[in-house]
């Protein structure tokens, strides 16, 4: 399964995969307690594949950046902890994404992105993201 089948759900703590799509939404677990939910179209509903970090010249997706905190971390979850103080996570995003905009990347953004990136490395699911590098390497060459 790849960021295309993961979800962040507006006003609902942590990722959800889609268990199955419905005529009006999808089926849902969470990643943290597996609990099934019901999602309507009418939710905000963010799929991870699809959402990008900004930076300073363009919006680096999602995936790049998590793969950027996996190759610093080597694979093992982050040394800190989203919880940790907005100096410490602004310094530990600046090691993994040097440029990014601060005016618009706001401390509770980079807590999201530590909280998504050790849910998704506790599930096992990074491991598509060599993929993803290579795919967006292959068409800037085009």
């Amino acid at each position: 399964m790849g960021l295309d089948e993961v979800l962040a759900i507006s006003g609902k703590p942590g990722l959800f995969k889609i268990v199955t799509r419905t005529r009006t939404g999808a089926v849902v677990e969470s990643l943290i307690d597996k609990k099934r939910i019901t999602v309507g179209a009418h939710s905000n509903i963010s799929v991870l594949s699809e959402i990008a970090i900004y930076t300073l010249q363009e919006e680096v997706p999602l995936p790049k950046v998590l793969k950027k905190i996996k190759d610093k971390e080597n694979g093992n979850p982050t040394s800190i902890s989203h919880k940790d103080s907005k100096d410490v996570l602004e310094e530990f995003f600046f090691e993994v994404l040097p440029d990014y905009d601060e005016d618009r990347v706001y401390p509770s953004d980079i807590k999201k992105v530590v909280q998504w990136y050790n849910l998704l490395q506790r599930h096992d699911l990074l491991t598509g993201l060599e993929e993803v590098e290579s795919e967006s390497d292959a068409s800037e060459e085009e």
